[in-house]
């Protein structure tokens, strides 16, 4: 039997998330360096614009692929590549932080390769909802629409908690109102490029797909609904 005072009160972060965090912490680190000049010679100053233009999601080159019936390996990389690069370091600081909080609640229930499964999808939809649905030459690029998936995990599963408890379901969705808000605000205020679609496709992504990975399964999801 273990001894109380032996557990840590902190539970640890899944594997999956501490290395989704790593790899968007050392990439950002890398381009940061070689962008002060600190690793790579002169040409590393170039590195994130090259990394840009290379992985970012692009409406323009979404739009030259639909015109001609045209789908290289190397563009529709773009779909889950962008989400690993990030415009400086206090954009990746802050995407860290969300993949931290809401990866922890994510992979607490879900396997993960669900974890998986919702964090790169969740990319691909927003990028999908942005190139289809806007005409912006602006590329996407960063992890928020990615963490915006997590986001509709945590709400699918604060969803389910508070129909177990005979509470008001839709107050789990007070978190993505309240941070749509502010984009729309900030938005308002100070213009700049509209990729909160990219980020509220991909929490719907991860709503959904929380349905239908969550353990048990989307039948124990109508039978505990229809039960309240």
């Amino acid at each position: 039997m273990n001894n109380p005072q032996d557990e840590s009160p902190i539970n640890p972060l899944p594997p999956v998330v501490v290395g989704l965090a790593l790899l968007l912490f050392g990439i950002e680190v890398v381009l940061t360096l070689g962008g002060r000049g600190v690793i790579g010679g002169p040409d590393a100053v170039g590195w994130r614009l090259d990394m840009i233009q290379r992985f970012s999601f692009s409406g323009d080159v979404f739009n030259w692929m639909l015109a001609n019936g045209v789908y290289p390996g190397d563009q529709m990389i773009r779909f889950i590549s962008y989400p690993l690069f990030h415009t400086s370091f206090t954009h990746m600081v802050f995407v860290v932080v969300f993949l931290l909080a809401l990866g922890k609640m994510a992979g607490e229930v879900f396997s993960w390769w669900a974890v998986l499964l919702i964090f790169f999808g969740s990319s691909a939809m927003g990028a999908l909802a942005y190139g289809l649905l806007l005409n912006e030459s602006a590329p996407l690029i960063g992890g928020y629409p990615a963490v915006y998936g997590l986001i509709g995990s945590f709400t699918f599963l604060m969803w389910v908690n508070l129909a177990a408890q005979g509470a008001n379901k839709y107050s789990a969705f007070s978190l993505i109102a309240m941070l749509l808000a502010i984009q729309l605000v900030f938005g308002i205020l100070f213009g700049g490029a509209r990729d909160w679609v990219a980020d509220f496709a991909g929490f719907l992504t991860g709503f959904v797909l929380s349905f239908l990975l969550v353990p048990g399964g989307w039948q124990r999801v109508l039978d505990l609904v229809r039960r309240r």
